[in-house]
């Protein structure tokens, strides 16, 4: 079993920064593939970002050049750096690690871009 623990949502104008975390459990999560996901009021969840046990990313053409995916073994974290932030980006952002026995997910947070 694996546990998610987001952090880091909030309130932020356009063209501001905010910077997700997520906090994991369990013995592996060196070989996880972790994902940041989002969810926006009336639409499907979408991906936003992975990044595999090797480092390889992938990111949304919707934040390429404006979000940073990233990761830490020792700590057991993953990042989402969000840059140049716009109302579109207003959702909440869910923590995703996938491996091989199933996919796990954080409860959420919720991030709004507004003025």
């Amino acid at each position: 079993q694996v546990q998610l623990v987001e952090s880091g949502g909030g309130l932020v104008q356009p063209g501001g920064s905010l910077r997700l975390a997520c906090a994991a459990s369990g013995s592996w999560f060196r070989l996880y593939a972790m994902g940041w996901y989002r969810q926006a009021p009336g639409k499907q969840r979408e991906l936003v970002a992975t990044i595999t046990s090797g480092g390889s990313t992938n990111y949304a053409d919707s934040v390429k050049g404006r979000f940073t995916i990233s990761r830490d073994n020792a700590k057991k974290m993953a990042y989402l750096q969000m840059n140049i932030l716009k109302p579109e980006d207003t959702a909440v952002y869910y923590c995703n690690a996938a491996t091989v026995q199933a996919d796990y997910w954080g409860q959420g947070t919720q991030v709004t871009v507004s003025s």
